[in-house]
Parts: C-alpha cells; sequence; structure tokens
C-alpha cells in the first residue's frame, strides 16, 4: 500500500507541473488555441450534404456533428496525427489519419454501402487505428447489432460473433469465451478500466449494463500490452457512448418484452456538451421469471431481476479532457439447481413450521417474480476518473484511476432466506499512467506503468476462497510504423503480481476462531514475466489485406485456482485449489486475410496456441472409483473437482463472408464458421482434449435492408432469418465423468424492424420484432453449466435444457432537446 501511495503522490505531481506547461502551449498570443478541424461531409454519388453525421477523434474524445449544409468544427486541438472517423446512417463509415497543424481541413464523401470496411477501432492498440492496420484478429459489435437481437445480459449480446462463445449458467449469467479459452484469460475493459468481480466463478457473470455501450471490440489472441497481463485468450473492450458534439442535449427511452421469460425491461438516459462540458446519466430495470424449454417445461429458480445506473462528467479544454463517470450494477438471481421429485417435477426448499424442507413446485411458481433460495445477489459499484494532458512538444500524458467495489452474495437457507452464507467483498484500485510520445519518423509510440490492488474479504458464514491481498504492477512500451502499405507494430510488458493468503481456522461450529481446524492456510505466492508481441498487416491492393501476428502472454493463477476449498453453489460443485500451481505462459500466432469488395467481404483467420502449465479443474473419484463427495458443509452431497496443470495446444480460427449481390443491394448473406480444438500436450485418451472447449458452429443470415421504404414514413428498415448450426462436441475432458459429449442442435432465429421519421426525417421511434429458436428446439449448450444437473429419473434426461423458443418486442424512442 506503501508503494501505491508513492505512485500516486508521482502521477499528480507530474499533472500539477505538466498542466500549465500544456496550457500555455496550446495557447500562443492571444490566449486562442489555433488548432482546429473542419469540413464538409458530403454523398459521394449525389454531392449533397449529410447533416447529422458525426465527425469524431477517439484519442482526444471530442468531435462534432454537421450542420444543415455538411459542415463541421472541432477548435482547441493538439498538434500532431490522430485518426479521425466520420459515421452516417446507411454509409459505409470512414477513417483517416489527419495530421493537426493549425487550421486543419477535411472533407469527407461518404459512400452508401451496407458493409462496414474501415470501422476504426482503438482496443489494445497503442493509439486509435483502423481495422485494416491492426494485424490481431478484432470484431465490431456496433450499438445497432445489439438492438437488431434478442439477448438478456452483455455477453449473451455477442456470443454470435466468429470466435466468440459463452459458459452460461441460466438466461442472467453468461462469462466470455474466446477461441476455447475463458475466465481470467480473458480480460474485459469497461469505461477504460478492467473489470473485476469474481471472474473465477462459472457462475459470476459480467457487472456490465448491456444497454450502456456504444459499440464493443472484441480482440483476439495475447496481443493486448496496454491492458495488463492474463489476457491469454483476448479483449472485450465495451466501449460506452461518444461524448455528444457541443451544443447538444439528446436523450433515449427503451422498452423490451421477452415473451419466454416474461422479461420486462426499461431504460432510460440523457446527454448534454455545452462548452465542452459533457454529462449523463442512465437508469435500467430488468426483471424475468422462470424460462421454459420444451423438455423441462418452466425451470425453476431462473429467474432474475436487475437495476443498474450511472452518470458522467467529463470537460474537454485547450490543455486537455478529464472525465469522471460512476456506475452501479445490482442483481438478485435464482441459483438453478436442478433437483426433482420422482414425478420429475422441480422441488423447492420450503419452511416447515421451522424446519428446512423440499416440495415439487406449484403452477404458481412457475410465473413468479420474487426470488427464493437458493439466491445470489450482485453489487458492483465503479469509479473511473479518465485524464489526458497535451503537452508543449506534441505528446500526451494519460492517467486513468478506477475503483470497484463487488459485493457478492449467496443465500442458500430457505428458515434465513435474507442472511448470506457466502459473502465476498472485493474491493479493486486500478491505475494507469500513459506517456504517449510525439511521433518521431513516423513511428508512434507509448510508454506506460499500469496495475491494480486488491483486497477481498469474506463476511459470510461460508467459506471458499480466502480472504487475500493482491498488488500487480506492470510496465510496457507499444510502438507503430506505417511504411506506404504495411503497417508494423509490437511491443513488450513486464508484470509482477504479489498475492498474500490469510489463513482462516474454524472452530466446532464452523465459525472463525483463533484456534481450531485449518479451513484455508496463509501463504505467500509472486508471479513475474514477460509479454510481448510482433505483428504486421500488408494492404496488397485497396481490396486485400494480409495480417501476420506473434505473440506471447502470460497469466498468474487466481485466488480459487490455487486455495479453494468449499461448496461453490452456482456450479453444483466442491471445489479444492492447489497452491503449487505455477503461471500459464501462451505463444500464440495468427494470420488471416481481409477481402472487401462494394459487393463481397471476406475474411479468415487461423491461429494456433501453445499454452505452458494449462490450468483446469477435474473431477476426483474415491478409492471405490465412485463420485468423492466431502462431507464437511457439503450437505448437498456435491461432488469434488480440484485444479491441476498440463501443456496444452489450441488451434483453429474463424471463416466469415457477407455478399451483397448486384444489383439487390439491400440483400445481405453472411456466412461466418468458427471452429477451435483444444488437446493436452501428454493426455491419454480420457484427458486427450482439454475441457470447456465449444463445439464448431455455422451461422448463415439472409436479411434485407432497406434504407426507406418507399415513400412511407419507414426508414432503416430490415428483415431476415439466421441459422444457427452448433455441431456435436465429441472431443471431450471425459476422465473422472468430468465432461460428457454434447450432440449437435440447429436454431432457426428471425427478426424485423424499422425507424419511424416524420416528415423532416427525424426519427420519432424504432420498432424491433424477433424470435429465437422458432422451432422450439429442447438443445444443450456444450458450453451451460446447467448440463451437469442432476438426471430426470422419468425421463432419463441428464440436466436441464436451454430456453426455449422466444419471442422479442422492443421499442426504443430517441428525444433531442434544443
Amino acid at each position: 500500500m506503501h508503494y501505491l501511495r508513492v505512485l500516486i503522490l508521482g502521477v499528480l505531481s507530474v499533472i500539477l507541473w505538466a498542466m500549465p506547461t500544456a496550457y500555455a502551449s496550446n495557447n500562443p498570443g492571444d490566449g486562442v488555441n489555433a488548432n482546429s478541424l473542419t469540413g464538409k461531409i458530403t454523398d459521394k454519388l449525389l454531392h449533397t450534404p449529410l447533416p447529422g453525421a458525426t465527425v469524431y477523434l477517439p484519442d482526444l474524445r471530442v468531435g462534432a456533428a454537421a450542420n444543415a449544409e455538411g459542415v463541421y468544427t472541432i477548435s482547441n486541438l493538439p498538434k500532431g496525427k490522430y485518426v479521425v472517423e466520420v459515421h452516417s446512417i446507411g454509409y459505409a463509415a470512414y477513417s483517416s489519419l489527419v495530421t493537426i497543424t493549425g487550421a486543419t481541413t477535411l472533407d469527407v464523401e461518404l459512400s452508401e454501402t451496407l458493409i462496414e470496411k474501415n470501422e476504426v477501432v482503438i482496443t489494445g492498440a497503442n493509439l486509435a487505428t483502423s481495422a485494416r492496420k491492426t494485424p490481431t484478429p478484432i470484431s465490431i459489435i456496433r450499438r445497432d447489432y445489439l438492438d437488431d437481437h434478442i439477448s438478456t445480459n452483455i455477453i449473451d449480446a455477442i456470443a454470435k460473433v466468429p470466435g466468440v462463445t459463452q459458459l452460461s449458467t441460466g438466461p442472467a449469467i453468461s462469462k466470455p469465451f474466446i477461441r476455447g479459452l475463458g475466465y481470467n484469460r480473458v480480460v474485459v475493459i469497461g469505461d477504460g478500466v478492467r473489470q473485476e468481480g469474481q471472474q473465477w466463478g462459472d457462475e459470476h457473470g459480467i457487472e456490465i449494463d448491456d444497454n450502456n455501450v456504444g459499440k464493443i471490440e472484441v480482440l483476439k489472441g495475447p496481443a493486448s500490452l496496454t491492458y495488463g497481463s492474463d489476457a491469454l485468450a483476448g479483449v472485450i473492450n465495451i466501449v460506452s457512448p461518444d461524448p455528444l458534439p457541443l451544443g447538444k442535449i439528446k436523450g433515449n427511452v427503451s422498452a423490451n418484452y421477452q415473451t419466454n421469460s416474461g422479461l420486462m425491461a426499461y431504460h432510460a438516459d440523457i446527454a448534454g456538451n455545452n462548452n465542452g462540458f459533457s454529462w449523463g446519466a442512465f437508469v435500467t430495470q430488468k426483471r424475468a421469471h422462470d424460462y421454459k424449454n420444451k423438455y423441462d417445461d418452466y425451470v425453476f429458480n431462473s429467474r432474475f431481476n436487475n437495476t443498474n445506473y450511472g452518470a458522467n462528467i467529463g470537460i474537454n479544454k485547450q490543455w486537455g479532457y478529464s472525465h469522471l463517470s460512476f456506475t452501479s450494477f445490482n442483481q438478485h438471481l435464482g441459483l438453478v439447481e436442478g433437483e426433482r421429485d420422482e414425478t420429475g417435477r422441480f422441488i423447492k426448499p420450503v419452511d416447515e413450521n421451522g424446519t428446512a424442507g423440499e416440495a415439487p413446485i406449484t403452477d404458481s411458481d412457475h410465473k413468479s417474480y420474487s426470488m427464493t433460495v437458493p439466491k445470489q445477489q450482485i453489487n458492483h459499484q465503479k469509479l473511473v476518473w479518465d485524464n489526458s494532458l497535451y503537452l508543449h512538444n506534441g505528446g500526451r500524458l494519460g492517467l486513468t484511476l478506477g475503483y470497484q467495489l463487488n459485493k457478492r452474495r449467496e443465500y442458500g437457507n430457505v428458515l434465513l432466506p435474507d442472511v448470506p452464507e457466502l459473502y465476498l467483498h472485493l474491493q479493486t484500485f486500478t491505475y494507469a499512467l500513459k506517456y504517449y510520445l510525439p511521433e518521431m519518423n513516423g513511428w508512434q509510440t507509448t510508454v506506460g506503468v499500469n496495475g491494480m490492488q486488491q483486497k477481498n474479504e469474506n463476511k459470510g458464514s461460508e467459506f471458499l476462497i480466502p480472504a487475500y491481498d493482491l498488488f500487480d504492477i506492470g510496465g510496457f512500451a507499444v510502438t507503430s510504423k506505417t511504411f506506404n502499405k504495411l503497417t508494423l507494430s509490437g511491443g513488450v510488458r513486464f508484470d509482477n503480481r504479489s498475492m498474500r493468503s490469510k489463513a482462516l481456522l474454524l472452530d466446532e461450529e464452523g465459525k472463525p476462531a483463533p484456534a481450531g481446524e485449518a479451513k484455508f492456510d496463509a501463504f505467500k505466492r509472486n508471479f513475474s514475466n514477460v509479454s510481448g508481441s510482433v505483428g504486421l498487416s500488408y494492404e496488397a491492393s485497396d481490396r486485400v489485406v494480409l495480417k501476420l501476428n506473434a505473440a506471447r502472454g502470460f497469466r498468474a493463477p487466481n485466488i480459487s485456482e490455487l486455495s479453494a476449498n468449499g461448496v461453490h453453489e452456482g456450479t453444483i460443485k466442491y471445489e479444492y485449489g492447489n497452491q503449487d500451481l505455477k503461471p500459464e505462459v501462451s505463444t500464440q500466432v495468427d494470420a488471416g486475410i481481409d477481402f472487401n469488395t462494394q459487393h463481397v467481404s471476406f475474411t479468415a483467420s487461423l491461429f494456433y496456441n501453445h499454452i505452458n502449465n494449462f490450468i483446469f479443474s477435474r473431477k476426483l473419484f474415491n478409492q471405490a472409483g465412485t463420485d468423492s463427495i466431502p462431507a464437511a458443509d457439503n450437505e448437498e452431497g456435491f461432488s469434488a473437482f480440484k485444479y491441476q496443470q498440463t501443456d496444452a495446444n489450441l488451434y483453429g480460427g474463424e471463416l466469415m463472408i457477407d455478399i451483397h449481390p448486384h444489383p439487390i443491394d439491400w440483400l445481405h448473406f453472411e456466412n461466418t464458421l468458427s471452429y477451435v480444438k483444444g488437446t493436452a500436450s501428454r493426455g491419454t485418451d480420457s484427458t486427450k482434449y482439454l475441457p470447456n472447449i465449444p463445439a464448431a458452429r455455422w451461422l448463415s443470415e439472409l436479411k434485407a435492408r432497406f434504407k426507406k421504404v418507399g415513400n412511407s414514413c419507414l426508414q432503416n428498415a430490415y428483415i431476415g432469418v439466421q441459422m444457427d448450426m452448433n455441431f456435436a462436441q465429441n472431443n471431450v475432458f471425459t476422465a473422472y465423468q468430468t465432461e460428457t459429449p454434447t450432440g449437435s442442435y440447429t436454431l432457426f432465429n428471425a427478426g424485423l424492424g424499422t425507424d419511424v421519421v416524420n416528415r423532416k426525417n427525424r426519427t420519432l421511434f424504432s420498432l424491433h420484432f424477433a424470435v429465437d429458436n422458432l422451432t422450439d428446439v429442447a438443445y444443450q449448450n456444450h458450453l451451460s453449466r446447467l448440463k451437469y444437473a442432476p438426471v430426470n429419473q422419468v425421463t432419463g434426461r441428464s440436466g436441464v435444457y436451454n430456453v426455449g423458443r422466444n419471442f422479442s418486442v422492443k421499442l426504443a424512442i430517441p428525444i433531442e432537446f434544443r
């Protein structure tokens, strides 16, 4: 803690020194910053202005909207080279690298097209750059995609991206997997800081509101050097909506209803920007009863409810910007155990005159929104302060500080339904200081230091992991340069993580005591390693881009893998850690090709990933060759699992082709194929394959999009159908019955929607209809934890099935103030 205080004081001293220097450098003579960007946005074919088109500089977090004549102006900019992105509904996104020096002009002509060929990204990069110049595979999910598709949480919303899957525990809990790797191997970024909320747990979702999103960027592979270690699989960067252009005040209200679980969601937000002072706020409420499928009928205790809210303020001036944001994610959700009686009906815990008992569920339980045990309550508060100062030499200094408080409570006693048994109290402080060097001979370089400090406490009566303190620090340098058609980028990083676990002794009643049986032993571990990456992107022509990237990643074992000892209610397991675990080290090579024309877009990516000391959990057997069931703290009789290691190899890739056949350009036919295979280097028949490897998947979508429907008030309309084919997964870790094969299944989805506008082409509201699993297929996804719930003795089917047919209607109303 002493070192952290010294670091913070040092950073603040640098800022106080730099601010007047930076301010003076951008205010020569009369105190007015002469650096600006102005221009006109027009239709490339008709040469008519595009009022409302947005111009945005991601690195500087400042932008403008074109006026009625298509003209925009952005003032008070620092000198230097920056990526500028331009957007207008119905047109291909445009991006360009612009040198700002004095009064700079950039006129842009946008082309009408439905294939996004040049979307700007910022994930894992030195500075904002276009997808064409990034050597690593990146997928971008825009806001309109999230509106068009049915989802129940933020990861569910992106689980159809090629190479991305979700490990789920019912509709409310989803964890991201990228190319077969998940948990702490995926770093999730929200509001510019890494999301920290007990990611090691199967039933621990991502505490970010899916309505407060501008776009989502998925970086595949261990190439993120600016966000810290752990990202062996990649990074998911959830980007909040951009600050509004100057002089704008806008808001939105929306509602969503889904038939399968009776989900009702409401969202409202408002934001404004007055003379560089920006602000915003949002609130979301969501609730659902138990979901239903053809085999299980209503799945008892799969209900959930959310209340999320947040606010932000910021200022953009001649010296730079400073933004402060706060979000609060609050969720109650049931934990499905899947136990049934002899008739096949789910059973529920009941209070029988002061004695805990069980009873079959009734018809009134099916559609109840009330929570019952076992249940979980999550409260996640996050405060982020993001700053950027423009320096006199053309460089920039960035400082981001974050504080997160994650309170996770599990309730399992029907006699005391409001008293948590497991209560994890996690505080995380994150810090990042970056220096963006001025451009030198075309090289764009950033050096920095970042990390986090964590403190986890147990405040319940049950204990799964020990209380611990963690301190993490890393230094990095990343750089890139474009040589005509070739862009070279890379970097190096050194990380050190220290962890101190606290001992816990329990008395005969299972309560903490100075003396007694040891639940957890105290230990100290220190992990350090070097990561790096080097890659190139070669624009062979205007249509073809070739990419190659090699990266080395590092991940230290998490607290659960090292020292878990207890019942993990939501995963139906008793878990044991392993203090002898070593860090994982990944070496990965990616190769890809992008081909784009006016009517066809084709992308192919291949990868090979070798991981030393890969950590995974396997089931334990006793001497009789049956499930090992620890007696202590395990009244449910859950099987025991323990973490172990092996060297692993993962390989596969993604293929995407998007066709708009001429002359029916409004027709959109997209196909994506994802495949990954994971094997242990020294595995035998039953241990040859790694657990939790998703099945191969083929997504095929036929969609029609219309910028305007005749002379009606309908614009940006679409209608489409989708086939989601999941192949059988028979390459599983069968040792000790840890994992079972999963059969193939095919789902059909459909959707339609439109914007309704007035005579001035102003959007009055947007309406979206969708249906998932149109044919009501009963299926189990290979990464569903509910697949391992108890057997239904009547049907002989093992586990619980996924959501059945689900209709959705969504209404969104934009509000603009003068």
